[in-house]
């Protein structure tokens, strides 16, 4: 027996193997395809209960199995994990495809939307509702027979590009390796970064000191690294990923993207993806997110020349540089920073140490929520290096199963996310609860020559200890759910809206009160002296004008390729370049280039949605103001954020949800002040 086809309830890792996936996913597909007939065949009248509820609870196997396959192909992939991909998303294309594209099924659901106004249904039902219909509407079901293959068409190629996408870029990422052998080529870099190298050497049976373009390698190496040539190589190479003539290049594949997304979208009877896109997000149309990126770029271009002005000033002073390039940028900048603030995140380090970060998380969850989270060995995991835990309520009710997987390796993706193999909801009276997970890209422990025992502990820099506090933002917008069904449950919220729990859980790695919980020198037990807390507090706003123009240049980017038609486009690199015009600050690498690696926006979910960064700072900024104001630990709002936010998923429009909560709408004047813009 397959063991994906079992009743599990938390996934059986260990008796997962690749042969599984193709004939599971397959026989998954049959069934809910046989729940589909079920409700479609159902002689009865359509109602809410036998229509609505029925298809929001199809498919379960399915969703439980393809859950596990694709988690494990980001966070644990190899080559025949990716073979498999290839092969079963045009399935998954195909089967959502004859969901929406069901004629029968979609007069069903179209017969109880239109009586909606007779059927007493509360704000969540009304919100299912509504919900299913448009995922119809919005996917072809009003279209013609010749229309609805069409898009059929469109959707299976879409999907099987994404994949190659992703492919691609992750093959570039372990495609290059900078070996060093000199001591002299190290110099400026902090012991924790040449050990990490050393010890990425040894693994392959290396001397000296091998550096990647996985961010905790990258990242301190063109933070610290005084060579300069070596930190343009660095540089490069992580620009040219997609970019290079080899089998890995990703232009022609973002243009095929982008194309059929607006075909996509024409055919669907919108002007572009991207106002197919936002029509169901906050911001709901493509002006208001220009007019939104354009304001902040308004307000933060003045600073940004500024910042950038004063930082080639600073590089001129200390090494007679004339012009600033992007490989000089993170370089000089931390240099100027310590000048300024005389913090450096080196000194940070010894204080977050990753298992107190993880205690003091947890602890901040507990003060504000009422959550225990116990390590637990009883639930399998998928690599040794994941943490599983047990988490409760202060009743001792069940909340959720959490995983944490934290260090990089071959076969797992740059970056950080959060996922679940299993959403909550409330089905036979039963509430069933989620599974959620974290995964991270940290620096691992320092190993001693056995190979087992840390002679250092993973010690976090600060941004990374932000990272933690992001994904587990989103995180416990996952637990937390407490919706009746699944589909409008935890994070299935708007785009622009997801992004709220994690932003403003970052909030608290600046409080002198939430800091003293967790950051304590691995040695000594120290508690962060109070003058680095200020001095991080201060530093915040650190070049907010220009990591502001950062941010804008990458949504306005997401949003030149998704709001006009693209296909008179030949050149990717020209295109990209006339997009940057307003927000470019460094000279243009001419071998480098974004969109090719823009995994968000070509393999992620944030095509047209990159703004949402931005929009959900300015609520993370309101919000957390509303903390700062009644106490950053305060039961009462915290219980408030629980109950409006972090329970109520997709059931309500976010804005509603929001005012809720807040007592009114959001502005952008607590962002802008807590930038130092204004």
């Amino acid at each position: 027996m397959n063991v994906l086809l079992n009743d599990f309830d938390t996934p059986p890792f260990a008796a997962i193997t690749n042969e599984n996936y193709k004939p599971a996913i397959k026989e998954a597909i049959a069934l809910a395809n046989k729940e589909i007939k079920a409700i479609v065949n159902n002689t009865q009248a359509p109602t809410f209960e036998n229509t609505t509820v029925a298809l929001d609870f199809s498919g379960e196997k399915l969703n439980k199995i393809t859950s596990i396959f694709f988690n494990l192909n980001s966070a644990e992939t190899n080559e025949e994990m990716q073979k498999i991909a290839q092969e079963v998303s045009p399935w998954l294309s195909e089967f959502r495809n004859d969901i929406t594209l069901n004629a029968p099924l979609f007069k069903r659901i179209k017969t109880v939307y239109d009586s909606r106004k007779d059927l007493e249904l509360t704000k969540e039902q009304q919100m299912l509702l509504e919900k299913q219909y448009k995922g119809f509407s919005r996917n072809g079901a009003n279209l013609n027979e010749v229309d609805k293959n069409k898009l059929r068409e469109i959707d299976a190629q879409l999907s099987k590009l994404s994949l190659q996408f992703g492919e691609n870029v992750l093959a570039e990422t372990n495609a290059f390796e900078m070996h060093l052998t000199a001591e002299k080529d190290l110099a400026g870099l902090p012991e924790s970064a040449k050990e990490a190298a050393k010890q990425l050497a040894q693994e392959k049976n290396k001397k000296g000191y091998i550096f990647t373009l996985d961010y905790p390698s990258y990242i301190p190496f063109m933070t610290y690294a005084d060579n300069r040539e070596l930190r343009k190589k660095l540089a490069i190479a992580n620009g040219k990923k997609g970019f290079k003539n080899n089998a890995h290049n990703n232009e022609k594949i973002v243009l095929e993207i982008v194309n059929l997304r607006h075909k996509r979208a024409n055919l669907l009877g919108y002007k572009s993806h991207a106002a197919f896109i936002l029509e169901e997000r906050m911001a709901e149309t493509p002006e208001t997110v220009f007019n939104f990126s354009n304001e902040l770029l308004e307000k933060a271009k003045p600073a940004a020349l500024k910042e950038f002005k004063n930082l080639t000033d600073f590089a001129n002073k200390l090494d007679g540089i004339q012009e600033l390039q992007k490989w000089d940028g993170a370089y000089y900048s931390e240099k100027l920073k310590k000048e300024i603030f005389d913090l450096d995140q080196e000194v940070l380090k010894p204080y977050f140490q990753l298992e107190n970060v993880i205690a003091g998380v947890f602890t901040i969850a507990n003060k504000l929520f009422d959550l225990e989270f116990e390590e637990t060995t009883t639930i399998q995991k998928y690599h040794e290096d994941v943490k599983t835990y047990h988490v409760t309520d202060t009743n001792g009710n069940f909340i959720s199963v959490f995983y944490a997987d934290f260090h990089p390796r071959k076969g797992k993706r740059n970056g950080a996310w959060m996922t679940s193999y299993k959403p909550q909801q409330i089905k036979n009276g039963i509430n069933e609860r989620p599974q959620v997970s974290i995964v991270c890209n940290f620096t691992k422990p320092v190993l001693s020559n056995d190979g087992v025992t840390p002679t250092k502990p993973s010690l976090l820099t600060f941004n990374e200890v932000t990272t933690l506090f992001h994904e587990f933002g989103h995180a416990l917008h996952g637990m937390l759910a407490n919706t009746t069904y699944n589909s409008l449950s935890g994070t299935s919220v708007s785009w622009d809206f997801v992004e709220l729990p994690s932003q403003i859980f970052e909030n608290w790695c600046y409080e002198k009160e939430a800091l003293e919980i967790f950051a304590k020198h691995y040695e000594t037990g120290e508690v962060i002296p109070m003058e680095y807390v200020e001095k991080i507090k201060a530093s915040a706003s650190f070049h907010e004008g220009m990591q502001t123009l950062r941010q804008l240049s990458f949504g306005l980017l997401d949003m030149q390729w998704h709001s006009k038609d693209p296909s008179n486009i030949t050149s990717l690199k020209d295109f990209e370049t006339a997009a940057f015009t307003d927000t470019k600050l460094y000279p243009d690498v001419a071998e480098n280039a974004m969109s090719t690696a823009f995994s968000h926006i070509f393999q992620g979910g944030y095509s047209a949605g990159y703004y949402s960064y931005k929009w959900a700072e300015v609520l993370d900024a309101d919000a957390f103001e509303y903390f700062l104001e009644t106490g950053i630990f305060n039961k009462e709002t915290a219980t408030k954020f629980k109950e409006h936010i972090l329970s109520k998923g997709g059931t309500e429009k976010p804005m509603e949800l929001y005012k809720r909560f807040r007592g009114a709408a959001p502005k952008p004047d607590a962002l802008l002040r807590r930038a130092g813009l204004i």
